[in-house]
């Protein structure tokens, strides 16, 4: 006989939607997770503020703290693995706080019994040389080893620290500011799912898994104090990601479709997928928001950088519409919602 879970208790029960990034991930984390946590009275951007990145005053500085835990699969897909994507999530997730210069990770890995040493020096491998890349350190870590069965392969934690001598908050957007993007969206999500499929769209998909500290500096060092907001738009795409700096700015953002940068490939893919690009995780992509007098300077700062070739001016923020992203199709307007569940099995 089957048991039969009613909605109420189904109710009491986490499930995959909670991972996703959206709002069942805001309720669960705030009616659950952080309900007893106070607040840093300190803190300029903090725990509450949901943010990529917490904010302390440290003397003169504003120390910037983040933390990220990473469980894909498969572990090695076109473009990276979960070596790369643990180093390149949390040094990206300090740089859109404005915190470019790395001053140290930390690196916990959790192993599943019987897990194949190659594989595991293979991301070990992988983890130092986007270390490298990003000129930043791993200064401390943690090992743990579960039993057969008690995980799946491998999951890595990856926390970082820096100092942001100018804070980009994803709450700092204003009217008029022109919104920005750095690169062509949706490759690191279609490119996972069609190698944990085995689906060959006969396409050069690649994930765009990179640190990016490298190119925010460079916007940074051309606009400084011109860049008001930015944000890493991972699990939930560009679609979350906007949608949530319209809610935390009090702005409307308005996008124009055609101003967005997708390739032909992510684009055919999805279409045959059923998987809208922007509602998918991108691993080297920041959304910056910007003065309109300093815009077209910083896009060209992005694009004469090699890790910037592809980004756009792609919309601004407006009066209208607070909290709400508005996108321009080309034939009318219609609202660009966030995903209210994870359209594919976690991808970062």
């Amino acid at each position: 006989m089957s048991e039969h879970v009613s909605e109420s208790e189904e109710d009491e029960r986490i499930t995959i939607t909670h991972g996703a990034g959206g709002q069942a991930t805001r309720d669960l984390v705030s009616e659950t997770l952080t309900e007893g946590f106070g607040e840093a009275a300190e803190a300029l951007v903090g725990l509450h503020d949901w943010d990529d990145g917490a904010v302390l005053p440290v003397g003169d500085e504003n120390l910037v703290v983040t933390t990220d835990t990473h469980v894909v699969q498969p572990p090695f897909f076109p473009g990276g693995d979960i070596g790369r994507l643990a180093i390149s999530g949390t040094v990206n997730d300090l740089a859109v706080m404005g915190a470019t210069e790395v001053k140290g990770l930390t690196s916990a890995v959790v192993i599943e019994a019987n897990y194949p040493r190659e594989n595991l020096e293979r991301i070990a491998e992988s983890m130092a040389e986007t270390c490298r890349e990003a000129s930043a350190l791993v200064v401390s870590g943690d090992t743990k080893v579960m039993g057969n069965g008690e995980l799946d392969g491998v999951t890595i934690n990856t926390a970082g620290v820096g100092i942001a001598e100018h804070v980009t908050p994803d709450s700092g957007l204003a009217p008029n500011d022109v919104v920005l993007v750095t690169g062509a969206i949706g490759e690191h999500g279609i490119s996972l799912l069609a190698e944990r499929e085995g689906i060959d769209f006969e396409a050069e998909l690649e994930s765009d898994v990179q640190p990016l500290n490298d190119l925010l500096a460079s916007a940074l060092d051309a606009a400084s104090e011109s860049v008001t907001a930015m944000k890493d738009p991972t699990r939930t795409g560009l679609a979350g990601s906007l949608n949530e700096m319209a809610r935390k700015s009090d702005v409307g953002i308005e996008i124009t479709d055609e101003r967005v940068p997708v390739t032909e490939d992510v684009t055919g893919a999805g279409e045959l997928l059923g998987l809208d690009p922007y509602q998918i995780a991108n691993e080297g992509v920041a959304i910056l928001g910007v003065e309109p007098t300093a815009a077209e300077s910083v896009l060209k700062t992005l694009r004469d950088h090699p890790k910037g070739a592809n980004a756009a001016a792609i919309g601004k923020a407006i009066d209208d519409h607070r909290g709400r992203v508005v996108l321009d199709t080309g034939i009318g307007n219609r609202y660009l919602r966030e995903p209210s569940k994870e359209a594919v099995p976690r991808i970062c």
